[in-house]
């Protein structure tokens, strides 16, 4: 059964649709704890230890925060697999490659998707290293979230790598929100120009909401 859903088409499209969607939800989430940075320094740190402590009873203190970590992992790594394993067998199926290649074949988006991913799983991994274990960042002290973000952000080169990361998360969203939401059966003109306002709307949310915290630490908003 596991080996029919990672071997068929079908099924690895039913991977990477579902991975995509824990990714997002993740996003989102993430986005709306990040907001907490304009409640004050006391919110954002309390939700911080919120997310360690609410399943404290079942998992230990800490516990659901490595659940989720896991789980993201494992998606980003199915779902950059899927998406590889997928994009060769497409081109499999065309032996013959175009003498000429239109640029209008496809967006930008979907011609950038596979670097984007690879852009978004380095960025990941040192924005971990930055913010999550503190490695990178000389000035980080455990627990102090809303002081780590204002010491890491006043850093011109550390919002600017940010926002370049947060922009490309956004182009691979746009896609993927879109390419979803045809997959349920648009076929009309109206309904294609619905789909792309929707995702464009989406993933322009996701990215301002994201970028608000660093322009606003950067420029003396926030801290």
């Amino acid at each position: 059964m596991v080996g029919a859903i990672f071997g068929s088409t079908v099924g690895k499209k039913a991977i990477m649709a579902t991975t995509g969607v824990i990714l997002l939800l993740y996003l989102i989430a993430h986005m709306l704890g990040n907001l907490r940075i304009f409640f004050g320094e006391e919110s954002i740190n309390r939700y911080a230890v919120w997310l360690r402590e609410i399943a404290e009873p079942l998992l230990g203190y800490g516990g659901l925060v490595w659940v989720i970590r896991v789980v993201l992992t494992l998606s980003v790594v199915l779902h950059i697999v899927t998406a590889t394993q997928l994009a060769r067998r497409a081109r499999q199926a065309r032996p013959v490659r175009y003498a000429t290649r239109p640029k209008v074949q496809g967006s930008y988006a979907a011609r950038t998707m596979r670097w984007g991913g690879v852009i978004i799983a380095l960025f990941v991994t040192y924005h971990v290293l930055d913010l999550t274990v503190g490695w990178l960042n000389p000035d980080f002290e455990h627990g102090e979230v809303y002081d780590n973000i204002v010491v890491d952000f006043q850093h011109w080169y550390v919002a600017l790598a940010y926002t370049a990361a947060v922009v490309v998360v956004g182009v691979h969203i746009r896609h993927g929100v879109a390419s979803a939401l045809r997959s349920l059966g648009v076929t009309t003109a109206r309904g294609e120009r619905v789909v792309n306002v929707a995702a464009i709307v989406f993933a322009t949310a996701l990215v301002v909401g994201f970028l608000s915290v660093p322009f606003s630490v950067f420029f003396g908003l926030v801290g």
